[in-house]
């Protein structure tokens, strides 16, 4: 396995960099999660605004109520100028007034203002109103305000006061501040602590993730590229756990690749030798179409067709190796004469195996004569190799082929009376030396049938083995021929 320029491990960071990497997970978890705790904190700079300005009103309101009750208890509810100011001053007002039975009542009055005031009624403000409340006193242009509230130590309908709101959007402004610095100190540390919380659980396992398959894709034979399993059970221990069997089913692949590599440049000496090899087979073989014997001369044509095959067969072999199979040239061919060939060539008249042949004369398929030549060789040769190798057999083996039309396609089924094929081999029946569990196989010849019958636009696939045989399907496209049969039942019995 060569590759156009030697690999290169990815360059090695020091833990603090890879930490707070500007362009990496962790700094960008950082800066997210200190602004999602600022944003979460701002948001709670709302309420909090609300609340206080509510309770400075109704602090002022309850002064303004206790201040009223004083001309209650006064002589003849005379008041004095001197003690009415205090009063006044003492709650931070400039009038209050009491609402009784429908009837507003002036208690205390230091001077009238000059224009009216704007209206902050306590008793049905909004809460969603309430929230911007404060802002907008803060950034106002500043005037008196009149407050409007339920009354809590005397009978009445309801009290108000009328101020400026010049102490009040100080006490706003200092109190924001308060918030800011105290939402600022907690959104650091909270952000902070999720970081480093996220950090330690995600970004880190993450990042040996990511750094294993940097350095597997560098080296794959680098033992240290291999992540390390932490034996967690959340979707992080899953994602170890998948990238160590992806890298070790690589791993296997890569090995097989060399080894196919490997093949492929032996075959690729021999292929002179044996072309050469065959060509003088091939004149031999014309030296021995001059006899006139007669054996020989009923011989020659499947020696003479045989050479052809493996002629063509060695003269593509490099170029099968660097792309895939040739496209198929397709034509009509009369299956039973292509059955006899392909049963000659897998022998099954020498190892008495009885061939039985359910295809008449007149059935035809649609398929490139030398890869289909191919399929059917390799699918007796391999029912006959199974049916040999069956230990302590008793019964004859048997072979039978089928011919059926299925949705505008044709269906051979090839069935034998072999062992089956064993459980374990059936998911990897079609992979390249992996189809067969005998020693003397390959493994190739299943699979290179399924490319092939895939290449004319079909597939084979198996369809029923077990102790009583096997049967595989064989389908092509097309139904040539008036002759071609229905299918009524095509699983085994």
């Amino acid at each position: 396995m060569a590759d156009a320029s030697p690999p290169t491990k990815p360059p090695e960071r020091p833990w603090r960099r890879r930490l707070f990497w500007p362009g990496g997970l962790s700094a960008r978890l950082l800066v997210l999660t200190v602004v999602i705790a600022t944003l979460g904190g701002a948001l709670a700079i709302l309420p909090a605004m609300a609340a206080y300005e509510k309770q400075w009103l109704l602090d002022r309101v309850r002064a303004a109520e206790l201040a009223s009750l004083a001309a209650e208890v006064a002589p003849d509810r005379v008041v004095s100028e001197q003690l009415k100011t205090q009063l006044l001053e003492g709650a931070g007002v400039e009038i209050v007034a009491v609402s009784s039975d429908g009837v507003r009542r002036l208690v205390f009055a230091s001077s009238r203002p000059a224009r009216a005031p704007y209206l902050v009624d306590l008793r049905s403000r909004a809460a969603g109103l309430g929230l911007f409340a404060p802002f907008q006193t803060l950034f106002g242009p500043g005037d008196r305000m009149r407050v409007v509230a339920e009354p809590r130590f005397r009978e009445a309908d309801f009290i108000e006061f009328v101020a400026t709101d010049t102490e009040l959007k100080k006490a706003l402004a200092s109190y924001l501040w308060r918030l800011v610095a105290i939402v600022a100190g907690v959104s650091a540390l909270a952000g902070l602590i999720v970081f480093l919380a996220l950090n330690l659980f995600l970004v880190r396992p993450m990042q040996r993730i990511t750094h294993a398959m940097e350095r597997f894709r560098a080296d794959p034979d680098d033992p240290d590229a291999r992540v390390q399993l932490s034996g967690r059970r959340d979707e992080i221990g899953r994602a170890e756990a998948e990238l160590d069997r992806m890298q070790a089913d690589l791993r296997v692949a890569l090995s097989s690749r060399a080894r196919l590599a490997a093949l492929g440049e032996a075959v690729a000496k021999i292929n002179h030798d044996l072309k050469n090899m065959l060509t003088g087979a091939q004149l031999a073989s014309e030296r021995l179409a001059a006899l006139k014997d007669p054996k020989v001369s009923q011989a020659l044509p499947r020696l003479e067709r045989a050479l052809d095959r493996a002629v063509k067969l060695a003269s593509g072999v490099l170029a099968y190796g660097k792309t895939q199979e040739a496209a198929p040239e397709t034509q009509t061919l009369g299956l039973a004469g292509a059955l006899a060939e392909a049963a000659a060539e897998a022998r099954l008249a020498d190892s008495g195996i009885r061939f039985a042949s359910k295809v008449t004369a007149a059935d035809q398929v649609i398929a490139d004569p030398d890869q289909f030549h191919r399929i059917l060789v390799n699918l007796l040769r391999n029912a006959r190799q199974a049916i040999e190798h069956q230990p302590d057999r008793k019964l004859a083996g048997r072979i039978e082929v089928s011919l059926e039309a299925v949705g505008g396609a044709s269906l051979i089924r090839i069935s034998d009376n072999g062992p089956g094929v064993p459980e374990r081999m059936r998911e990897r029946l079609f992979q390249p030396f992996a189809g067969s569990g005998r020693p003397d196989s390959t493994g190739l010849g299943l699979a290179i049938a399924r490319e092939l019958a895939q290449a004319h636009g079909g597939d084979l696939t198996l369809s029923v083995t077990g102790d009583e045989g096997t049967v595989f399907e064989l389908r092509l496209p097309g139904t040539p021929g008036p002759r071609a049969r229905t299918r009524k039942n095509v699983s085994a019995s």
